[in-house]
């Protein structure tokens, strides 16, 4: 069973400053569990009441390597459980809707100020299928483009997250500086990660299906392929200070606060 979890205690916030992340438990019941999963499925297969065109969806590797993913841009990319990874999902009101749990709130208010309008950095489902899936390198998450770093990414495992199907590994503490502050997305060189990630530090992020944790976006982190029969399937939200700059111009769908988006307003007419 899952608890309605609104706060972190003070110990929480002490070991999650520590590590760089922090187990939160279960978050989701039995049956909302399963409507995720029924809703992730659907979205991929086509059969979603909603407009695919404002989502970007990239197809599963055919190798397992990170620069052999498959294509990727705007709108289905056809009927397959085989998709790699699924961005934008603050416009579809399920995932909305979980992603504006108090909990959530209540982190941002601790990380970014009481007061700070949040946003969206992106909201997407991850994806590991049976015996696929795709090896993602050690990196930490920032981007170049940002006048300041978003600081705080939510985990939320829709399958069991194991270290056979892939799970997230991460080296513990190392959310205080940047490797790599000059790479665009934060990913080490071989070197650094030789350096940086050896087994010996390496934690794997096993979850439960409906389990969520909390990582810090500095915290160092990766993942293989998945070696099972058994998908990984996960949603990730980085939440931002809505106060970001974008040298590129792009904006952010506000989360909380003024103007955020509402589940009840988005439009849910599908256009293929």
């Amino acid at each position: 069973m899952s608890t309605e979890l609104t706060r972190l205690t003070d110990e929480q916030w002490q070991q999650y400053q520590k590590d760089g992340y922090i187990k939160l438990g279960k978050l989701l019941t039995d049956e909302q569990l399963k409507a995720m999963q029924d809703r992730i499925d659907a979205i991929m297969l086509g059969q979603a009441d909603l407009n695919y065109d404002r989502l970007f969806m990239q197809l599963d590797s055919e190798s397992g390597k990170y620069e052999d993913a498959g294509a990727g841009g705007r709108g289905h990319k056809g009927s397959t459980l085989g998709y790699r990874k699924i961005q934008d999902l603050e416009f579809d009101p399920m995932f909305l809707t979980f992603m504006q749990r108090p909990i959530f709130k209540h982190i941002c208010e601790h990380e970014y100020g009481k007061h700070a309008p949040i946003s969206c950095f992106r909201a997407m489902f991850m994806n590991k299928p049976a015996n696929k899936g795709t090896f993602l390198p050690w990196h930490q998450d920032r981007w170049t483009s940002l006048d300041r770093d978003p600081l705080v990414t939510l985990w939320l495992a829709l399958d069991p997250a194991t270290v056979e199907n892939g799970c997230v590994q991460i080296i513990p503490g190392t959310h205080q500086t940047l490797l790599n502050p000059s790479h665009p997305s934060g990913f080490l060189t071989q070197e650094q990660a030789a350096a940086h990630c050896p087994e010996s530090k390496r934690v794997f992020l096993e979850l439960e299906a409906g389990e969520a944790a909390l990582l810090h976006n500095w915290t160092l982190h990766g993942s293989d392929v998945n070696r099972s029969s058994q998908s990984r399937r996960a949603f990730s939200v980085c939440y931002m200070d809505a106060r970001t700059e974008d040298q590129h111009g792009q904006t952010y769908s506000r989360i909380f606060g003024d103007n955020a988006l509402s589940p009840q307003t988005l439009t849910t007419t599908a256009t293929g």
